[in-house]
């Protein structure tokens, strides 16, 4: 008789656990455009012509871009969490075109500054990491309304740079 009971409950076991949906995840709207990196912010003039790399001689710093809390695929967050100029904007984004630009100057949701996003996009592969690798490439120009050198010494930056890997060779 406990055998019998103990197969009937394996059995409503197996059942349930059979029955039970699994949701298998997922990425996010602008998974393809997401990512950590490293990049180095150079002067350039209104066209974009270099003035002087690495202006401010910080080398290779981290941006993040992610998703928004809505998840579209039609907004991307720029952040830097701190390690350059602190800013963190909410963008436009063409996932199939891999491209993203504000709309004019945005808030700074880290202070109280503006900022404007150009021209931002993404390369698949056309980088080298410092180990050697093909890794994805960014690129996009920055400016923010309380820069006391735009104007005087450059008219905006450019932020170049590659998808870090992980790797601890990535990390100079």
């Amino acid at each position: 008789m406990k055998k019998i009971a103990y197969l009937m409950m394996m059995a409503c076991a197996g059942v349930l656990l059979a029955s039970c949906d699994k949701d298998e995840p997922g990425g996010t709207a602008t998974e393809s455009l997401a990512g950590e990196w490293y990049v180095t912010y150079d002067a350039v003039d209104a066209d974009g012509n270099l003035i002087e790399q690495d202006f401010f001689g910080m080398g290779h710093t981290k941006v993040y871009t992610y998703n928004t809390a809505e998840n579209t695929s039609t907004t991307l967050f720029i952040d830097d969490q701190g390690e350059f100029w602190e800013y963190k904007v909410r963008v436009n984004c063409n996932v199939g075109s891999l491209t993203f630009s504000s709309t004019g100057s945005v808030p700074n949701e880290y202070y109280d500054c503006d900022v404007i996003i150009e021209d931002g996009k993404i390369l698949k592969g056309a980088a080298t990491n410092p180990h050697g690798t093909a890794a994805d490439s960014i690129v996009f120009y920055v400016t923010f309304s309380d820069d006391p050198y735009m104007g005087y010494y450059y008219d905006k930056l450019r932020a170049t740079g590659y998808r870090y890997t992980g790797l601890a060779s990535d990390d100079d």
